[in-house]
């Protein structure tokens, strides 16, 4: 009798654990990967008496052609009336996105803007087993499917954002003069730290000689340590960055399972400050919008844009 009744017992966990596992998945992949989100934050990184500038960042689109629900979410982000664009990379989702990505974005066509690419934008996805997802960061299929990244950039210049993958420019938004510099996809190993010096001060030189900038932009694909440490040494006071999906699948009141790079896990979404030597930089780390077309589940983890408003200092 007592074995009997510990049988059904074991049954009745089993059955349960089974059933929630189902309603976690189907929760995940039907539901909250469309759950699209805005996160409103602000770092007060401007000088005394500079108007504040509404940052859009979006990163980690992944965009398929057949996701018309995403497409017109992004379009309604130019309601917001956003002084500024910042692209994280990973627009990319499928072999044939290009035109939706354009119809996604034209609304923020005249907008200034710029970008930088992640390793989506060049590689088409594959199928990968889902269990390697928690093995430590993503590899490289050995056979990938190479992507028109040129179409991609033709595209972003065409709405009037700056490439830099690799590059520094500067803008004016808002009466503030704003420095960028960034690099390709870490995650590639595309990134050249060793570009930025020489980039800056290229720059610096095209400027009148008493040209300063006000505020100094770090931007990345993925938010490897060595990246953002090279960023904070060549002053930069506000980095972006994305790659993360902010772990994708996490453990309410634990967090990210994994971060798909080396940043500390409690780091891997959201505004934070990202400290190296003596200097420090805030840090915004997009969750994404999106996920691999073979991995569509998110789960505790909502796919967002932020709107990162920067404010004065004092």
């Amino acid at each position: 009798m007592a074995l009997s009744r510990q049988a059904t017992a074991a049954a009745t966990a089993l059955g349960l654990t089974v059933a929630a596992g189902a309603a976690a998945f189907g929760w995940g992949s039907l539901v909250e990967r469309h759950l699209f989100t805005l996160r409103r934050v602000s770092a007060p990184v401007l000088p005394a008496g500079a108007a504040d500038i509404r940052v859009l960042h979006i990163s980690d689109l992944h965009l398929a052609p057949w996701q018309h629900d995403k497409q017109e979410w992004v379009r309604r982000l130019a309601l917001l009336e956003p002084d500024l664009v910042v692209d994280t990379g990973d627009n990319l989702g499928h072999t044939e996105s290009y035109d939706a990505i354009a119809y996604a974005l034209e609304p923020l066509r005249g907008i200034p803007g710029v970008f930088v690419n992640g390793s989506n934008d060049y590689f088409a996805p594959t199928f990968k087993s889902p269990l390697r997802y928690f093995m430590g960061p993503s590899k490289m299929h050995r056979d990938p499917t190479r992507l028109d990244t040129k179409r991609l950039e033709a595209t972003f210049a065409d709405l009037g954002w700056q490439n830099l993958n690799n590059r520094a420019t500067n803008l004016v938004v808002n009466g503030t003069r704003i420095e960028f510099f960034g690099v390709d996809d870490p995650h590639r190993h595309y990134d050249r730290l060793d570009r930025i010096p020489g980039a800056l001060d290229e720059l610096r030189e095209d400027e009148d000689d008493d040209y300063a900038a006000d505020l100094t932009i770090g931007v990345a694909h993925a938010p490897y340590q060595r990246v953002l440490n090279s960023f904070v040494t060549h002053g930069a006071d506000a980095i972006f960055a994305g790659h993360t999906h902010g772990g994708q699948v996490c453990v309410p009141g634990f967090g990210a399972l994994i971060t798909n790079c080396d940043i500390p896990r409690d780091q891997v979404k959201g505004l934070s400050v990202w400290r190296h030597g003596l200097r420090a930089a805030y840090l915004n780390v997009s969750a994404g919008l999106g996920t691999s077309i073979y991995a569509p589940f998110r789960f505790s983890c909502l796919p967002e844009a932020t709107l990162l408003t920067l404010t004065s200092s004092r």
